[in-house]
């Protein structure tokens, strides 16, 4: 059997895993720099969608990224949910994990949803013991993704940035920052992209997301951005995205492409893109070093 990849993951594009493209992957092995899945795709035992993932597996680094913890959920976590996800990466030993600052679930229901959450102590105080409890049962460190929502809480007593960053104070966890997300979220709630960037806290960013948005109507006719990831990136997202790269430094980033998911061409496409960006970043980051150090005192 092939050695596996080990290590962390390298500041590059990375995309999701789609059982569309499990052939063009294993067949042509693209110069990539490594594959996200969803963990609740493979909570299963074994069968053909194993097969390929630990041949993936064998020859790019792996990002888990968990859509059902309900981090934000007010009743207590699934223990066999996440004792099931313990088991997928201790299988897998992926370089990252990450979940979603939201809730999905309300005692043994589970919704088709990530919803958002007002940004309280009290809501604070839940997230922060969820986290505690899935960073000591996984023994390893958790990113939260800041979220994309459609509705805000009259309640909130704090920003966004504000409550993230308490939470990386309280448990140690890291971030992994949405652009896209960012940007679907201003659209709706009427604040400035640019702003949400400088201020988010990049030093604890992990990795950052990159994904498609739609366009749609609210009830009063006014415009509504819908994270559908089902289409290219925006080009305001890149934009978007530059700008947090120049504050994180080069960083794993994902192309997340989930609904009517293209030929591999177009999503690696996307991916290179990604790639150029972060090698701006670094090529700007290296002049900028260059020019500081020519500078000396005579």
């Amino acid at each position: 059997m092939a050695q596996r990849q080990t290590g962390p993951i390298p500041p590059r594009a990375g995309v999701g895993l789609k059982p569309q493209h499990y052939r063009d992957i294993l067949d042509a092995e693209p110069d990539i720099g490594w594959f996200e899945i969803h963990a609740e795709n493979y909570m299963g035992e074994g069968g053909p969608p194993h097969a390929y993932l630990t041949a993936v597996r064998e020859r790019y680094p792996l990002s888990l990224h968990g859509v059902g913890l309900s981090i934000g959920g007010s009743g207590p976590l699934d223990k066999d949910h996440l004792a099931r996800l313990k088991a997928l990466a201790d299988r897998y030993e992926p370089a990252l994990f990450s979940e979603h600052l939201a809730w999905s679930s309300h005692d043994t229901v589970y919704l088709n949803d990530l919803l958002p959450l007002p940004y309280t102590e009290a809501t604070l105080a839940t997230v922060c013991g969820h986290i505690d409890e899935v960073q000591e049962a996984l023994g390893r460190q958790m990113l939260l993704e800041n979220p994309s929502t459609y509705v805000a809480f009259a309640a909130t007593s704090m920003s966004e940035v504000e409550f993230l960053r308490e939470i990386v104070r309280r448990t140690g966890c890291g971030l992994l920052l949405d652009v896209n997300n960012v940007f679907v979220q201003a659209a709706n709630h009427g604040f400035d992209a640019a702003a949400y960037v400088d201020g988010f806290p990049a030093e604890h960013v992990g990795e950052i997301h990159l994904g498609g948005h739609a366009e749609d109507a609210d009830d009063d006719g006014s415009a509504l951005l819908i994270d559908d990831h089902g289409r290219e990136v925006a080009d305001p997202v890149w934009a978007l995205y530059a700008r947090a790269l120049a504050r994180t430094g080069p960083t794993p980033t994902l192309i997340e492409w989930d609904n009517d998911v293209p030929a591999w061409a177009t999503l690696f496409a996307e991916a290179r893109r990604a790639d150029a960006v972060i090698a701006d970043t670094v090529w700007s980051d290296a002049l900028s070093a260059d020019q500081h150090g020519s500078c000396v005192a005579v």
